[in-house]
């Protein structure tokens, strides 16, 4: 199991008060914590992957947080809207985006590439922030993308959906989740046969 340092959550249960602030903040319906050096759990997925009048229900619906994403996660497996991100050579340009920054601005810790969303896991380094990590992510990603298939438009849903790590059973909990997920959506038999993941060998 990875050992998980300390993380001290003094300042960051307050709102951010501007960019380059850290705390809690809100875009779109959802809460986002961008804290100096933490762990963060992050699924993105394509700007056609689920209707909008499902999250609609569903946020409406949902006694917790933690069932409103399950519904979403369970819904992403089943392979809705496009996948363009089942296309090989797209994927693999968005595991060499994930790479490009590892050691630099984040440490990548899992992550895998399914048809029609991305999760990953890293460890945000002192003085990155979140929101840019992500946008940096998905702003090229969804250029070279589009010039690739040779469209324009929308590729990523703007909103992502992040979790900070607690703790080392979280995280232990949170690689198992992310590596087994091509299993679990009946695209492999073993989380090592995917190529587009952490765990492909």
């Amino acid at each position: 199991m990875l050992a998980i340092p300390v993380m001290k959550f003094d300042n960051i249960y307050k709102p951010k008060t501007s960019r380059s602030d850290y705390g809690w903040h809100a875009r779109g319906n959802l809460p986002h914590l961008d804290a100096n050096k933490h762990w963060q759990f992050v699924t993105f997925r394509l700007a056609d992957s689920m209707p909008q009048s499902l999250l609609e229900e569903w946020s409406e619906i949902a006694k917790s947080d933690a069932e409103f994403r399950k519904k979403i996660e369970k819904f992403l497996d089943s392979g809705y809207g496009e996948c363009w991100l089942g296309i090989r050579e797209i994927a693999e340009m968005i595991v060499t985006a994930l790479l490009f920054h590892n050691g630099t601005k984040y440490r990548l810790i899992a992550w895998v590439i399914m048809p029609n969303h991305v999760h990953v896991l890293f460890e945000q380094f002192e003085g990155e922030h979140l929101p840019d990590i992500m946008h940096s992510i998905k702003s090229f990603t969804a250029q070279k993308a589009n010039k690739m298939l040779g469209r324009t438009g929308q590729f990523w849903m703007h909103e992502s959906f992040d979790r900070y790590i607690r703790n080392s059973r979280h995280c232990a909990a949170v690689i198992k989740y992310i590596e087994n997920n091509p299993v679990k959506a009946g695209l492999c038999e073993s989380p090592e046969e995917w190529p587009f993941s952490s765990a492909y060998k």
